[in-house]
């Protein structure tokens, strides 16, 4: 099974979208928008910017766990891992994101 962005409403009313891996993992959120279109640029950045290793922000949270945002050229953050146990499975996140996001069909669930 192909990965996907689910494009989605939150409580709030902003836009929102996930990418999900093959086997319905979510690897990549994203911030709240107020426009769907906005949302739209969102999952064409992150498929444009996914390329590029150097657009990938390693970090690690206050309790030792391990997360990546994926930025714009502008240094934007436009998505945001969830927290992983260690560095190799931080990784293999960036990777599934970098081999799902640039086919990835979009669902529309609002």
């Amino acid at each position: 099974m192909a990965g996907k962005f689910e494009l989605y409403k939150d409580k709030a009313g902003e836009f929102r979208f996930r990418l999900k891996a093959g086997n319905g993992q979510i690897i990549l959120a994203s911030e709240g928008y107020k426009q769907r279109g906005s949302a739209d640029n969102g999952i064409e950045s992150v498929r444009k910017n996914s390329a590029d290793d150097a657009r990938f922000e390693r970090t690690e949270t206050k309790n030792g766990k391990h997360r990546f945002n994926l930025k714009a050229s502008n240094g934007q953050v436009i998505g945001t891992s969830e927290s992983y146990e260690s560095t190799s499975s931080r990784e293999n996140g960036i990777e599934s994101v970098k081999k799902n996001a640039p086919s990835a069909k979009v669902e529309d669930l609002t």
